[in-house]
Parts: structure tokens; C-alpha cells; sequence
């Protein structure tokens, strides 16, 4: 056994220096609370103590476990440590001088110290407390003073927020409803429009109680309410024609005018005791403003209605206006076409004739060249005769006026009969694709049909400067015709505004604006829908879809 290990039996720290200051022993207690403990200087840096240098500037002043080795008497002092974690711990520290030998204890005083200091913290906090108790109480009495004024300005504010959010008389009405319940703690409140004959009829309640109902109120309610005061009075019916409360409640009537004209008023039932003096100022300015905003709101209303009427008015005063250049432009075309077609049936007629007679001339001649020749020239002639016949049929079935009834048709020919009014304009130029569907006859207007293809057609065309293509799709699936026609110009700047009468973006006396905005009418008089997608210098492609029944 050692001669300093006894002091491992100790319940406080030990560590034993020589006069060199060098660690002789160490007990278990300081190795379990200075675990960090490798160096003494290091460690004695780490404690720290209260003690004035009036003259010394040797740093060694400072160290308390330099100060027990180098005193000639036992020493004492009041520490503080800093472990590695940055906690401070307090420890009373006393040295006793054994021979060449200092003999240190460190007693673990944290517990007590920061008893005390938390006692005296505590007393500074309820030296405190007690001083906002006092303030406390007094600001209760401002705040009691203050409370109803707050109320009044709330109540103000809120409904004077309701009325600038909102134009709708309702939530106006609703929303103020709302506010005036919650305040005076009611559990019933409604609005009730004046009507003649001293009645007036529920228009807006928060619970769900019956609204058009006609109520009346006894004589002297209703001269209180015609003098635009309020009235608040115990009651056990809230007016003549409802039933009995179980027991009396209070019942506060405000009155909303403007201009002194009575418009209505707002009813409240409640169990709570009310004093108006407190609420009557705040009262008559919900007052004001209600009735202001109630005109207001009646006005905005007819205001948004005329509005409402004059659009669609106008809306069909547009419609109207493009059925009559269609139908105009349709009829004079017809009558023009039926003219031309009329003119040219005439020499075409006689060409026809001659050609057969020419054909029977030929046949007698004796073979030869010149025959040969004679039979092609009349046979070109035939071919020629035919193709005129054939382009006056399409010109009268594209203008047909006298189809004016839904009937069945073949979409696929009639996009056919189309493309042979238009051959002119893509010959040699523009490649047509066509990528038809097996179609069941739809029941739809050919001539209105015709129409739209031939404006989206011709713009197609129109929008190809070279050469190029135009592929046309037709399909039928779930009971739906769908015909989509796709070129490669260069496509549309604005396609939002395309349906719009009087837009294009073709040069002046080219276009009239008016060709995609009545073929839009024509497809929602067919219940359909026409749309479009589009890139510049990409193409566009026109879906039109028509439900098949």
C-alpha cells in the first residue's frame, strides 16, 4: 500500500504536489471529476479564484494550486473550474502542508452555490412580479376602460373591411351579422328588409331559419324603429308572429337607413345583459355604413345585370350579323353560280354535240394518220367536255341552298368536292394527303360543312409561299366525327384571335376576317367544336370535332 492511498477512501478530490510542483498522487475522486486532467499546468489554468494583485504581474498570482505549494501555512480558497465542455463547476479548495509534500482537497460546492444563486435570482424576480403585480391591477382598470372603446372600433373596422371586400349585398349582410352576434354574445340574428303596411320581410339569417318570411312588431317597437333609434328590451317573443321563448331573452333592434329612408333592420336575441351606452355610438355607424353599402350593393347589382343583358345582346346582335353575310354571301353566291353554270351548259351543250358528230365524221373517213389524229384531238376534246361537266355538278352541290334541313352525308366525298373546287390552286404545288377513315353517314348540313372546309382549305394554301403539303384525317370514334387538316406553311402569329370577326393576317383586299369566325358558328350550330394548333414557320393543323348524333 502506498503512503498517499488512504486518500482513495476520501469522498472529496485529493492530489498531492511536492514543492516542485509536480503530481505526486492522485485519488479516485479527482480522476472521476477531472477526467481531462493530463497536464497540471494545463489544469491549473482551468481554476480560477477571486484575489487581488495589487503589484505582482506574475501570472503564477492567479493560480490557486501554485498559491497552496508555494504558502508556507495551510491554505484555503473559494474556486471555480472550466472543464473542456465549457460548464463551470464551484469546489472549496483547502491545502495542508505535510513535510516537502501539499496536500489539496477539492469540495464539490456547485449544488450549494448555485442554490444560493438561484434563491437570489429568485428574490430579484419576485420583487419583480410583485411591482407588475401593481402595474397589473392598475393596467386591468385602463383595460376595463379601454376594452368597450376597443370593441366599438373593432366592430367598426371589421364591417367597414367587409364593405370594401365586397359588392355582393348577401355577404355583406352575412359577414356584418356575424360580427354584431359575436360581440353581443347572440344566438339569433337576421336581417329583415322593410316592406309597406309596417311589416318587414327575413332576407338573411345565420342560422337556418326561413328568409322571404313577412314579420311584424307591436306598436311602440315600430315607433322606436321609425325615430332611427336603437331599441333593446326584454322580450319572450322576438316578434308578433313568432313563438314564445322559454325564457325572457334580450332583444336589441337596429335600424338601417339612408337618406332617412328606412331599408330594414337587424335583429338580435341574446341571454346576456346588455348596456347600450357603451354600444349606441358604435351601433349608429354600423348603422351608416350598412345602409350605405346596401345601396350600393342594389345598385352594382342592376348595374352588373344591365351589363350582363347588353353583352349577350351584343353577343347575339354578332351572331346575327354573321348568319346575315353568310347567308347573303351563300345566296349570292348561288345565284351566281346557278347563272354562271346556266351560261356555260349552253356551249358547252353545243361543243358536246358537235364532238359526237365530229366522232361519227371521223369513223367514215379512210384510216390512216390523219385520222389517227382527228380520234385523239375528239377524244381530248370528250375528256375535256366531261371535266367542265363535272366542275359545274361540284359548284351547284357546293352552293346548294335548297339543303337547308339536316340530312345525312359522306364527309369524305364532300371533302372531295372541296378539293376539286380548289385544284387550281394546288396544282403542281401542294401535295394533298389523304388519310380518310371508314365514315358512317353523319347527319350534319353539307353546304354549311363545305363551306367550313373550303375557308380552312384555302387558308391552308394560302399559307404555303412554294411548294408543299396538306394531309387531311378523318376518323370516327366514340360516336364522334373528328377531321383534322394539317399544312406545312407558316403558321398562324396570333392563334388566339383567329375566330375573331374582321381578324386576318392576310394583306388588305385579300381577306375579310370573316371566314374562320363563321365557320366557328357553323361547327357550334353542329354542336361541335373546331380548334387549332400552330407554330410559325411550322404549319397549323385545324381539329373539327362533331358529335355523330
Amino acid at each position: 500500500m502506498g503512503k498517499f492511498d488512504l486518500f482513495n477512501k476520501f469522498n472529496s478530490a485529493v492530489i498531492v504536489l511536492n514543492d516542485n510542483f509536480e503530481t505526486i498522487f492522485r485519488n479516485y475522486v479527482f480522476k472521476r471529476i477531472f477526467p481531462d486532467f493530463d497536464n497540471l499546468k494545463k489544469f491549473s489554468h482551468k481554476l480560477n479564484y477571486n484575489v487581488c494583485a495589487l503589484v505582482s504581474n506574475d501570472v503564477n498570482v492567479h493560480s490557486p494550486l501554485k498559491q497552496a505549494v508555494c504558502s508556507k501555512e495551510d491554505f484555503s480558497a473559494h474556486i471555480t473550474y472550466q472543464n473542456t465542455n465549457n460548464e463551470y463547476f464551484y469546489y472549496d479548495l483547502n491545502a495542508i502542508k505535510k513535510g516537502n509534500y501539499t496536500i489539496i482537497f477539492f469540495t464539490d460546492v456547485s449544488a450549494k452555490i448555485n442554490s444560493e444563486n438561484l434563491y437570489r435570482r429568485n428574490q430579484n424576480l419576485q420583487k419583480k412580479i410583485n411591482l407588475l403585480e401593481e402595474e397589473n391591477r392598475n393596467m386591468a382598470k385602463i383595460k376595463l376602460q379601454a376594452q368597450s372603446q376597443a370593441m366599438k372600433l373593432l366592430l367598426l373596422n371589421n364591417i367597414s373591411n367587409i364593405i370594401r371586400e365586397s359588392i355582393d349585398k348577401s355577404v355583406i349582410l352575412r359577414s356584418a351579422l356575424s360580427e354584431i352576434a359575436q360581440i353581443f354574445g347572440a344566438f339569433r340574428a337576421y336581417y329583415a328588409s322593410y316592406s309597406e303596411c309596417e311589416k318587414f320581410i327575413i332576407q338573411e339569417t345565420l342560422e337556418n331559419c326561413e328568409t322571404e318570411k313577412e314579420i311584424s312588431f307591436d306598436k311602440n317597437t315600430y315607433l322606436i324603429i321609425k325615430t332611427g333609434k336603437v331599441a333593446c328590451t326584454t322580450c319572450i317573443k322576438e316578434y308578433r308572429e313568432a313563438k314564445p321563448f322559454k325564457e325572457t331573452v334580450q332583444r336589441i333592434i337596429l335600424p338601417i337607413y339612408h337618406l332617412n329612408k328606412l331599408l330594414g333592420i337587424i335583429v338580435l336575441s341574446t341571454k346576456q345583459k346588455i348596456k347600450l351606452d357603451d354600444t349606441l355610438e358604435v351601433l349608429e355607424g354600423v348603422s351608416s355604413q350598412l345602409g350605405n353599402a346596401i345601396i350600393q350593393a342594389d345598385l352594382y347589382k342592376k348595374n352588373a345585370q344591365m351589363v350582363k343583358d347588353l353583352t349577350k345582346t351584343l353577343e347575339e346582335l354578332k351572331d346575327t350579323q354573321l348568319k346575315l353575310i353568310n347567308s347573303e354571301k351563300m345566296a349570292s353566291l348561288g345565284q351566281l353560280v346557278a347563272g354562271v353554270a346556266h351560261e356555260i351548259n349552253t356551249p358547252v351543250a353545243s361543243i358536246k354535240s358537235n364532238n359526237e358528230i365530229t366522232k361519227k365524221l371521223i369513223s367514215l373517213m379512210p384510216t390512216g394518220e390523219t385520222t389517227d389524229l382527228l380520234n385523239e384531238i375528239n377524244e381530248i376534246d370528250a375528256e375535256a367536255i366531261s371535266r367542265i361537266n363535272r366542275l359545274v355538278i361540284s359548284l351547284r352541290k357546293f352552293v346548294r341552298l335548297d339543303e337547308a334541313e339536316l340530312q345525312e352525308a359522306d364527309i369524305n366525298k364532300e371533302i372531295d368536292l372541296t378539293l376539286d373546287l380548289i385544284r387550281h390552286e394546288t396544282k403542281n404545288r401542294i401535295e394533298i394527303i389523304k388519310n380518310y377513315g371508314k365514315l358512317p353517314p353523319v347527319k350534319c348540313y353539307p353546304n354549311m360543312l363545305n363551306q367550313v372546309f373550303m375557308n380552312i382549305l384555302v387558308n391552308a394554301v394560302h399559307a404555303i409561299k412554294d411548294e408543299g403539303r396538306i394531309s387531311i384525317d378523318t376518323d370516327y370514334k366514340n360516336n364522334k366525327l373528328v377531321v383534322k387538316i394539317k399544312d406545312n406553311g407558316c403558321g398562324i402569329k396570333e392563334p388566339e384571335k383567329i375566330f375573331f370577326a374582321g381578324y386576318t393576317t392576310k394583306g388588305a383586299g385579300v381577306g375579310t376576317g370573316l371566314g374562320l369566325a363563321i365557320s366557328q358558328k357553323i361547327i357550334e350550330k353542329h354542336n361541335g367544336k373546331i380548334e387549332v394548333k400552330t407554330k410559325l414557320n411550322k404549319g397549323s393543323e385545324f381539329c373539327i370535332t362533331i358529335p355523330g348524333e
